[in-house]
């Protein structure tokens, strides 16, 4: 028997973050020792928050949850990232069958970088499986109420970086 800590890295961009990612980071912290959720950066998503305000974010919402759980930002290959984390597994929500098929095959190609790291797959809770940071982002840009989808602390973020609109 082994004493190594069980190192687990969830990846994401969470531009914002929102009650579907807390939900896989409470559940995801359960089945690790340590949880460390990377930030980075997909300039293909148009990203509303700076990396470091995403940080700040993130850091903020999973305060409450406890000291397991590390916030830090990446910039690089997720193996390499997670190799550096002294990670054994990536966690990864799924919220419908199209996640599932891009994740499917990233865990594969991730497991010929690494096959010492396994990918686990969360389901999303079925109340927060439409959640998505894009969408969130598009309701709350149109004026749409964005509470049930986000705390309250990045809903006010939120809206205070959208251009006013008037009514």
């Amino acid at each position: 028997m082994t004493n190594a800590r069980r190192i687990g890295v969830y990846p994401g961009t969470f531009d914002p973050v929102t009650l579907g990612h807390m939900d896989i980071i409470r559940r995801g912290a359960k089945l690790v020792d340590k949880l460390v959720i990377g930030v980075t950066t997909n300039a293909s998503k148009s990203p509303l928050f700076s990396v470091d305000e995403r940080l700040a974010m993130v850091q903020r919402e999973c305060a409450p949850l406890g000291a397991s759980i590390e916030v830090v930002p990446f910039d690089s290959l997720l193996m390499h990232f997670a190799q550096a984390q002294g990670a054994s597994i990536i966690l990864r929500g799924l919220r419908a069958v199209a996640d599932f098929e891009y994740e499917y095959q990233m865990a594969g190609m991730n497991q010929y970088l690494d096959a010492s790291i396994e990918t686990v797959f969360l389901m999303a809770d079925v109340s927060l499986q439409p959640i998505a940071s894009r969408l969130v982002k598009e309701i709350a840009g149109l004026g749409g109420d964005i509470s049930r989808f986000v705390s309250p602390a990045v809903r006010e973020q939120v809206l205070a970086r959208l251009p006013s609109r008037a009514t």
